[in-house]
């Protein structure tokens, strides 16, 4: 795959994604994703967005393979 090809597919990816995230703005807090707020402070850690997210993108990936 040229570079050009590969810029050109990163940035509909991240279009794709960007539209997810106006849609769905629950991801990043579904049940099992942790958040820890403090004064000043604030950790978020994703675990089950990442393991949606990871999921439909393998599904995805696998049927763009079977071609």
């Amino acid at each position: 795959m040229s570079p050009g090809r590969a810029l050109i597919l990163l940035g509909l990816v991240l279009v794709v994604v960007g539209v997810l995230v106006s849609l769905f703005p629950a991801l990043g807090r579904l049940p099992g994703d942790i958040r820890i707020e403090r004064p000043g402070f604030t950790f978020v850690l994703p675990i089950t967005t990442c393991l949606l997210v990871s999921a439909v993108l393998s599904l995805v990936l696998h049927v763009l393979s079977r071609r």
